[in-house]
């Protein structure tokens, strides 16, 4: 679930880490302002962390988690997915302040990975929880896919993506997966999408005609449905079939839509880490009718 709290946090820095590169004579109070500002937030979000989420459970020794078959992989994703966010949002922060855009990139991926891996020390005293190498494996998979990318091509071909649309799990245990529409996108694993948006115009060569636009995306998607229990359905719930969904749609990179305004350039990136709604093909696991086409889905 705390994934995707960051999720909101890393979204607010979108608006203030809009796509441009360090200008040749670049103030110099902005290095110092990035990175106080930076570890003023990081130290003061995991202080009220630690107050909101851990204090109503009893402190206890270090121990490994192992929690590899909760949620259908959807929390794992989730973890992916925050890292991805919080370490392409930092090195555009860097590169505002003048960082350059190696340094840039490794200082603000490693910084994003380093917040989620102190998250899961914590998770490691507490009682209710554990050290979960599962976790961090998947942080590591959402900071080497901003990594990589930025290193082979100085751009991200491949995005990871978010969506929500509420479903009729969450009103059967809304302790767990929410009891408000501002509870559930957070906690209701059945309503949230995670997608690998995909530019196929990036891949052409350089000196050839793309058939598609620039813009367009195909995205690939993961869900599940039936969900009331990580490992498991508790008893009152234990009639419903749980099942793995995936997708395939379209969707839009907003960054390659070119524009000279500063201020949509700050929206496009901030748009760039919702999948849109667009024409999707549903596959599910499980009985009944398995393939479904949607006219439009989110």
């Amino acid at each position: 679930m705390r994934p995707l709290l960051l999720l909101a946090f890393v979204c607010g820095l979108a608006f203030n880490a809009w796509a441009q590169d360090s200008l040749p004579n670049t103030p110099k109070w902005r290095k110092p302002f990035v990175w106080s500002a930076t570890g003023a937030s990081f130290a003061g979000s995991l202080v009220v962390l630690d107050q909101l989420w851990f204090t109503d459970y009893p402190r206890s020794n270090f121990h490994f988690f192992n929690d590899l078959n909760q949620w259908g992989g959807m929390d794992k994703t989730g973890h992916a997915l925050s890292a991805y966010l919080i370490g392409e949002n930092l090195y555009r922060i860097n590169r505002w302040a003048g960082m350059k855009p190696k340094a840039a990139l490794w200082t603000g991926s490693l910084t994003g990975w380093t917040y989620q891996a102190v998250i899961e020390v914590l998770d490691g005293f507490s009682s209710a929880w554990g050290f979960s190498p599962g976790d961090i494996a998947a942080n590591s998979l959402g900071t080497g896919l901003l990594l990589s990318q930025e290193l082979l091509w100085q751009e991200q071909r491949i995005r990871l993506k978010y969506s929500y649309w509420p479903s009729e799990y969450a009103p059967l245990r809304p302790n767990l997966l929410g009891s408000s529409f501002a509870e559930s996108w957070l906690k209701d694993y059945n309503g949230q999408r995670y997608w690998l948006s995909v530019n196929p115009s990036s891949f052409a060569r350089k000196d050839s005609q793309s058939r598609f636009p620039q813009w367009l995306n195909f995205a690939f998607g993961h869900s599940i449905r039936g969900y009331t229990g990580g490992s498991a359905n508790p008893y009152l719930t234990s009639h419903l079939e749980r099942r793995q969904q995936l997708f395939l749609s379209l969707d839009i990179d907003w960054t390659r839509i070119r524009t000279k305004k500063a201020w949509l350039r700050t929206l496009f990136h901030a748009l760039n880490y919702i999948k849109v709604p667009a024409p999707t093909l549903e596959w599910q696991s499980g009985s009944g009718q398995n393939l479904r086409f949607h006219w439009l889905f989110f």
